[in-house]
Order: structure tokens, then C-alpha cells, then sequence
């Protein structure tokens, strides 16, 4: 993997955006401490966004409304209104589209943008970015923090630099400078157990993990460690995608945390069914079959073990996924042993209409592409997709009621 030094990629990211969408509506609490609650009159309501003022007091996203208002007894509350944030974030997307092609939302209120063939119109990707933040500060009232790099990683690192309302440019040159100081908890996807796991070690910065080598960080934490490494080092080619232009789907998959452990086979059915009533329905409405089926399970100490199988045909079915996955877990987990959290992923995907050939087993119960299970389970989706998905529930589930 390579990175372009020509390429100019934009992280932008709005500032405090649920509660400056708010502030739209009472610019008199400004310069309050205001934070945006999912259940303002609730004690054990969650904090969504906070303003700057309320930032400043100790308020933190994702704390109890209780937790921020032992910091704060004076914080003002206000209700989410989600529609309002969609239709904001529509508005600034329509700005960055006049500049390029290229926007790739990464959530509501982030995108990337490839400015690289925008320059000789606009100018050079720092002075794009002050553009925008200019532009949508005046004519929609919010601001963004915007990071310019040649690639994704750093862009995204350089736009949370500097808040509110600055643009940060990150280089080849100045990267050890800005961003190796920082704590290792800033990089993308490094969550608390792999900031755990990378303190052990004593890796604390990102500087000290650029240090280390990819080997070293497969072996500490997996597949993410490769990924940390490229991210760490800005080694990115993987161009910013057109706006409207979906990702391709590389799997399928759905996990849960249950309430009790599950222990023993009836358990096991109980927890794995409406995983892979889920991943069915989803593979069949993106019309997409599965060759590959990974179950993966978590038992009380958090120790987990993935495996998978692949299948001799392709299938979408529920059943047949249900069946595999039962197998893969009977064949790969103590009967006696609790689980606390199971997922089921179907991958290696092809289209549905994609015909295959394989010797099938004399002993399997339902072949993958059974077109009366088919029928049944398309029955099914119908009925979902106009009464809900709680119309119609696996036998196993309601019988058990987990």
C-alpha cells in the first residue's frame, strides 16, 4: 500500500453538532453551558453533545445526565431532534459537493472529501478547507474543524487537532511534530481494550506506536494492529468515494450480549437463532448469497474464539445458516461452558443469482438453495416488511424468550 504525496484529502468535522444545531433555535443560551440529553428529565439519561462552554465545565459525551450534572448543577438540557441534524447535515454536504465529487460521509456529522483535482479552481487543499469553514459558518450558523493530509488517517487526526473552527494541515514533514505527542487513544478504532492492551506494552503515544512494528501489532491485537500500523504511518490509496456511491458489502453479520449466560444446546438454539434470522433476512434483501458462515463467541471472562466454515453451495437461507452455525458452535464450545455474547457473519458473498455445483450431503436437512424454504422465507419477509419484524418470530425464540 502506497500514498500519494499529490493527493489533497480533507477530514471535515462539525463542531459540537447536535448542540449547535440547537443553539440555532436559542442563541440567548450560547454562551450557557448547554448539552443535548436523550432523556432530559430522566436522571440515567445519556449526554449526546454538549457546547463548548458546557466542555470547559467537565461535561463529556456519553456520561449519565446525573454524572454531568454533579460537574455542572447549572447545565441546561435539551432534547435530541434528530430530523434536524439529518436535514443540517444534508445542507453542509451540498456545500462540500460545489468543491468535489468526492464526499464520503463517515457519519452525520464528518466527511472526507478529495479535493486533489479541485485545486486549480479553488486553490490549494488548506485554503479549500477555509473556504468551507468560512461558508458554512456564515450561511449555516454551525462551524467545522477541517484536517488536510494526502491521505484519510491523518486528515482525520488533524481535524480533531485544533476546535473549534480551525483547519490543521498535516505533512511529511510536521506529522512527528503535531501528532506523535498525542495519546494513543486519538487514533481512529483504538477503543479502551486496545488502548489497554497497547499501555501493557507500554505505548502510550502515537509516537510510540509508530515504533512498533506491524508484526509486533499483529501479534498484540490482530488484524486491527495491521490496520493501526497503516494508519499510524498514513499508508492510504483507497480513494474517497463519489457521493451517493455505496460501499461494496464484504459480509453480513450481527451480534448480541445476552442478559444470562447461555449454557447447553437449547440455550445455544435460543441465542443463535435471531442472529441468524437477521443475517438471512439481510443477505436476501441485498440479494446477495454467502459461501462462508463465522460464528464467534465470548464467555463470562471475555475470553473469545472465532470460527468459521465454508459451504459446499451458497445460500441466503435462514435455516441453513441456523444449522451451520449450530454445528460450528457444538463442534468448537464446552456444552457446559457459559457464552456470554455470540455473533454470526455471513462472507465470502456472491449474487443471488449466481449458480453453483457442489456434491451436497446425504445427511443435511435442508439444501442451501431449497426453493420451498426459499418460498417460506420470502413469505416471510413480506409479511415483516408490513406488519414488523415482531409479526412473525422463530419458534425457538418466543419458546424461550431470550
Amino acid at each position: 500500500m502506497r500514498t500519494d504525496p499529490e493527493r489533497a484529502i480533507l477530514h471535515c468535522d462539525c463542531n459540537n453538532f447536535y448542540a449547535s444545531v440547537e443553539l440555532l433555535k436559542y442563541p440567548e443560551l450560547r454562551d450557557k453551558p448547554v448539552a443535548v440529553a436523550g432523556d432530559p428529565e430522566g436522571r440515567h439519561g445519556i449526554i449526546l453533545a454538549k457546547n463548548m462552554a458546557a466542555k470547559k465545565l467537565g461535561v463529556q459525551t456519553a456520561e449519565t445526565i446525573w454524572q454531568a450534572k454533579k460537574k455542572c448543577p447549572s447545565l441546561i438540557l435539551l432534547p435530541p431532534h434528530h430530523e434536524e441534524y439529518e436535514a443540517m447535515s444534508r445542507r453542509i454536504n451540498a456545500i462540500y459537493l460545489e468543491y468535489t465529487d468526492q464526499v464520503e460521509p463517515f457519519s452525520v456529522d464528518e466527511s472526507w472529501l478529495d479535493v486533489t483535482g479541485s485545486r486549480r479552481l479553488f486553490g490549494t487543499g488548506e485554503a479549500i478547507a477555509d473556504t468551507l469553514r468560512r461558508r458554512i459558518r456564515e450561511e449555516l450558523g454551525v462551524t467545522i474543524s477541517v484536517g488536510v493530509s494526502d491521505n484519510r488517517w491523518w486528515a482525520k487526526l488533524g481535524s480533531d487537532y485544533k476546535k473549534p473552527d480551525a483547519t490543521t494541515v498535516i505533512t511529511r514533514e510536521n506529522v512527528a511534530r503535531l501528532l506523535h505527542p498525542l495519546p494513543v487513544r486519538d487514533m481512529l478504532f483504538v477503543g479502551g481494550a486496545a488502548a489497554e492492551v497497547l499501555t501493557r506494552h507500554g505505548v502510550t503515544t502515537i509516537g510510540q506506536l509508530a515504533e512498533v512494528t506491524p508484526a509486533l501489532l499483529e501479534k498484540w491485537l490482530g488484524k486491527q494492529g495491521a490496520g493501526l500500523h497503516r494508519m499510524v504511518h498514513g499508508l492510504d490509496d483507497a480513494p474517497i468515494r463519489r457521493w451517493g456511491e455505496a460501499e461494496a458489502v464484504k459480509s453480513v453479520g450481527n451480534s448480541m450480549t445476552y442478559p444470562h449466560d447461555l449454557v447447553g444446546p437449547d440455550a445455544w438454539r435460543a441465542g443463535l437463532m435471531p442472529l441468524c434470522d437477521s443475517v438471512g433476512a439481510r443477505l436476501r434483501a441485498l440479494g446477495l448469497k454467502c459461501r462462508t458462515i463465522t460464528v464467534q463467541v465470548k464467555d463470562t471472562n471475555l475470553k473469545v474464539i472465532s470460527r468459521q466454515r465454508t459451504l459446499a453451495m451458497p445460500t441466503q437461507l435462514t435455516r441453513q445458516i441456523f444449522q451451520e452455525a449450530l454445528g460450528i458452535l457444538t463442534a468448537s464450545w464446552p456444552a457446559a461452558q457459559p457464552i456470554r455474547l455470540l455473533s454470526v457473519t455471513a462472507s465470502t458473498l456472491v449474487p443471488e443469482g449466481e449458480t453453483a455445483t457442489a456434491q451436497l450431503s446425504l445427511f443435511s436437512e435442508v439444501a442451501p438453495d431449497d426453493p420451498r424454504q426459499a418460498r417460506f422465507e420470502e413469505a416471510v419477509d413480506k409479511l415483516r416488511s408490513r406488519f414488523g419484524r415482531k409479526a412473525i418470530q422463530p419458534g425457538t425464540v418466543i419458546r424461550r424468550d431470550e
